[in-house]
């Protein structure tokens, strides 16, 4: 029988570990990589006998790819904290584990809410993610702050969604910006890039119109207007702390 390693990279998600690891219960092995949380994610991870990594965290890719390389199956399911695997889905993941034809991993898509409501536009229609594939032939890929698979061979797709709750509330939403905000920046800062007036003043404002009228996040009523000005508002964040780098303010 073919096994499985879920992996869940984690940092302060002690309000998502628990139903996190719940959700995976097709897995054969549960790896927590955690990059040093503060708050009670590493105990609570303990409880349900999961294996535990803590790690330093440098990059996402790097630290996954590590997790990787402990596991002890060949088929890996990532997990964010934030996500959770439907029984429709958990159907699927065994059935594509058992008969997975040319396929060397699969994409899926996700259900993703904000503010306790299911967005379906503003480019959330388009998200897709690999989260299941064989590590021989699947890797990380760089340091991006949005790190992407690269797969030496086929990928397939899921019928089904994974639900995606990445933002509990406003706050939260604000807090993740600021730190995806502050990893792009240090990105584009090492690379040479610099701040003007163009990323400031054209860039933030573009972006609401994409997610907004382009993208049709209008359709989403109040929760899409939000949706759209904090994907500006991120954009605006990101060149402030670029600009700081740029004249060596940390």
């Amino acid at each position: 029988m073919t096994k499985i390693t879920a992996i869940i990279p984690t940092l302060n998600e002690e309000i998502h570990i628990e139903e996190a690891i719940k959700s995976l219960g097709f897995a054969d092995e549960i790896i927590v990589i955690d990059s040093m949380s503060t708050d009670n994610t590493v105990e609570l991870a303990k409880r349900l006998n999961v294996k535990i990594i803590l790690r330093k965290f440098d990059d996402f890719s790097s630290q996954k790819n590590f997790a990787i390389d402990q596991a002890e199956h060949k088929w890996i399911y990532i997990l964010d904290a934030d996500e959770r695997v439907t029984p429709e889905v958990q159907k699927e993941i065994l059935e594509a584990v058992k008969n997975p034809g040319d396929y060397v991993g699969f994409y899926l898509r996700r259900n993703f809410f904000f503010m306790k409501k299911n967005i379906k536009y503003g480019g959330c229609q388009r998200d897709k993610v690999v989260r299941l594939f064989l590590k021989e032939f699947c890797r990380y890929d760089g340091k991006k702050v949005h790190e992407t698979i690269v797969a030496n061979g086929k990928l397939g797709f899921f019928k089904h969604k994974i639900e995606h709750f990445s933002y509990r509330n406003y706050n939260h939403y604000i807090a993740k910006i600021h730190r995806y905000a502050a990893l792009r920046a240090r990105q584009y800062h090492e690379a040479g890039k610099k701040v003007n007036v163009y990323h400031m003043l054209v860039k933030p404002p573009v972006r609401f119109v994409i997610h907004y009228f382009i993208r049709r996040g209008f359709l989403d009523g109040f929760e899409g207007l939000i949706f759209a000005k904090v994907h500006a508002y991120s954009v605006f964040t990101r060149y402030v702390k670029l600009r700081l780098l740029n004249k060596g303010i940390k």
